[in-house]
This record gives structure tokens, C-alpha cells and sequence, in this order.
């Protein structure tokens, strides 16, 4: 008998066919209202394992349909949507795919930075129109090259970040909860002294509630009027109203964003401002990276399946073994 595996959000086709081959799959995404709640009800007991994704959200009442399930593969790297503690106290395992895919996200935050800068949608508008033509050259901007990037997070994406950064010439600070070790970066304790010290704050953070808001109207008043803000973390984290007021006031001069509050409908204030870079949340959005994230959930799935210790566990003894 092959093993029962709850799909709540789909893998790339590929995958999925591997996934169907090896496992008895309930395609809970595909289902809504009666028929959602009639697979949980039949297939939920019997399920081990589960595949989903940070745009699915699980809470307590969502496992408790599930009581056989010890494995929660998910497709991405956040998972702020989840219950983590509750998948813990149930013995649930989380896994996730922050390594794979913190090359692409460590681009785009690059990608962003400069576009933002170097004003790229203004100047491919401005040629675009005629008005260089008609208008000669458009105003100078600023260089980035010997500028300071504070880094919020300097976990493995924030780190792929930072060595980009360096790349161009950037000075680069950080801070997060502790120091980390193996770098020669300014740390800061505190997002506001990180802002006041820098030239450009690349968010980099995980969402959730603890860092709902965390850059603050003070933190974007300590980035001052010649700063930019980078965010390829989670709409939660940016206070999005003080945000649109810093941009709007020129309180700080520009900001390159691919994630946003209220996805996929981000206010529209946004869409008005010419000193912002609007990207949709596509920052892992590569035919490559999302073939490798995909294979990683079935990867995390044949381990479990075989008794191995899992690739990239969350939470729990396996994720405490891969931290030392």
C-alpha cells in the first residue's frame, strides 16, 4: 500500500507526477466547501504526511483533522501563515526551502536596490515617451558604489544579500536578535540605530507576529531623505501607511518592494509613486529555483517515508541537530 499524502497546495508538474507515483495523494487544493470538508473527514485520519506552501494557512483546529500527520512539507521558504508551535506540540515536523532559493531572492534584492537608486522604470519610461528627446537627459541620480546597506536578518538569505552588496562596493551592518559569527559586519541591536546608520535597509527578516511592523515610521525616519528601503521579506514587517507617507514626503528618496501587506491587491497607493519599484512577489520565480524547491518537498517526503533524517527541518530534534 503506498502511504496517504494530503496535497494543500500544488508542486510544480513535474514533481507532482513523482508525487503521484510514489504516494496515495488527496488533492485537497483542488477542492472547496462540502468537498473540502468531506476529504478531511475520509482521508485526514490517514494521512502522514502533507504538502503544502506559505499561502496556506494551518492553525490547531486545521491539525486536529489530521491526527495521524507527522510530516508538513512545505514548497517555500516562509511558513508565517503556520502554527509552528502547534505542529510542535502535536510532534509535527515542518520542513521548508529557504536554502534553494536564496540565490534568485539574494538577486532580486540586488535588482531592486539598483532599479530603486538608479530610478531603471523612470529612465525606461522616460525613453519610451520621447521625452529624452524631447526633454535631453533626465536628472542625475545616486550612486550606490561606497554607500552603507543595513541588512534586517542576516540568516542565509540576508547573508547571500550582504556578499552581493559587497560585490558592488557596499559597506555592510546588520541586526537581529544576536550577533552572528563568521563575519566582520557592524552589528546594531535595534532596527532604528541600524537605519540611522545606513544609506540602504534591505529587509530580509521573517514575517509573522514578531516582527509585524517592525520597520517602523521611526526606523524609515532614521533612514532619512537620501535613504532606500529594500523589502523581499514579508509585507507584515514594513508599517505599509508610514511607508507610503516617507515615499509620498520624501522622507526617505526611494524603495524597491516584491512583497507587500495585502497581496496580490497591494494598496494602490503605491502604483501612484514614481520612487518606488513594484515587483509581484516573484523574487523566487525562476523556472530553476521553483523545479528545485518543488524537488526538495519530495525529497523531505522520500526521507521521512524511509525513516532519514529529513533535508531541512524547521522545528523539533531534527531541526535542533541541523542548528549546531
Amino acid at each position: 500500500m503506498k502511504p496517504d499524502v494530503l496535497v494543500a497546495y500544488p508542486l510544480r508538474p513535474r514533481q507532482m507526477a513523482l508525487l503521484e507515483e510514489a504516494y496515495t495523494v488527496h488533492r485537497l487544493d483542488l477542492l472547496k466547501g462540502d468537498d473540502r470538508e468531506a476529504m478531511l473527514a475520509e482521508a485526514g485520519p490517514r494521512c502522514t504526511a502533507m504538502v503544502v506552501n506559505g499561502h496556506v494557512a494551518i492553525d490547531d483546529a486545521f491539525l486536529a483533522r489530521l491526527p495521524a500527520l507527522k510530516l508538513a512539507a512545505c514548497s517555500s521558504a516562509g511558513y508565517d501563515q503556520m502554527d509552528v508551535a502547534a505542529m510542535t506540540r502535536r510532534g509535527i515536523t515542518l520542513t521548508n526551502t529557504s536554502d534553494v532559493l536564496l540565490d534568485d531572492v539574494a538577486d532580486m534584492a540586488l535588482l531592486l536596490m539598483l532599479a530603486a537608486r538608479r530610478r531603471l522604470v523612470v529612465g525606461d519610461r522616460y525613453v519610451r515617451s520621447g521625452d529624452w528627446g524631447r526633454q535631453g537627459m533626465m536628472p542625475l541620480t545616486t550612486s550606490t558604489a561606497g554607500k552603507r546597506a543595513g541588512i534586517v536578518g542576516l540568516g542565509r538569505i540576508g547573508l547571500a544579500i550582504a556578499r552581493r552588496c559587497e560585490a558592488v562596493g557596499l559597506t555592510i551592518g546588520y541586526c537581529g536578535r544576536s550577533r552572528k559569527t563568521g563575519n566582520d559586519y557592524a552589528y546594531f541591536d535595534d532596527p532604528v540605530k541600524l537605519a540611522e546608520w545606513a544609506d540602504i535597509l534591505l529587509v530580509a527578516t521573517p514575517g509573522g507576529a514578531e516582527t509585524e511592523g517592525l520597520i517602523s515610521a521611526a526606523v524609515l525616519d532614521a533612514l532619512g531623505p537620501a535613504g532606500s528601503l529594500v523589502n523581499i521579506a514579508r509585507g507584515s514587517v514594513v508599517d505599509e501607511p508610514a511607508l507610503i507617507r516617507a515615499l509620498s514626503e520624501g522622507r526617505i528618496a526611494s524603495a524597491g518592494l516584491d512583497v507587500y501587506y495585502n497581496e496580490p491587491h497591494p494598496d494602490p497607493a503605491f502604483a501612484a509613486l514614481d520612487n518606488v519599484v513594484l515587483y509581484p512577489h516573484h523574487a523566487s520565480g525562476t523556472e530553476e529555483t521553483r523545479d528545485r524547491m518543488a524537488q526538495l518537498v519530495i525529497d523531505n517526503l522520500a526521507a521521512f517515508f524511509s525513516g532519514k533524517p529529513l533535508l531541512t527541518p524547521v522545528n523539533g530534534a531534527g531541526a535542533a541537530r541541523q542548528a549546531k
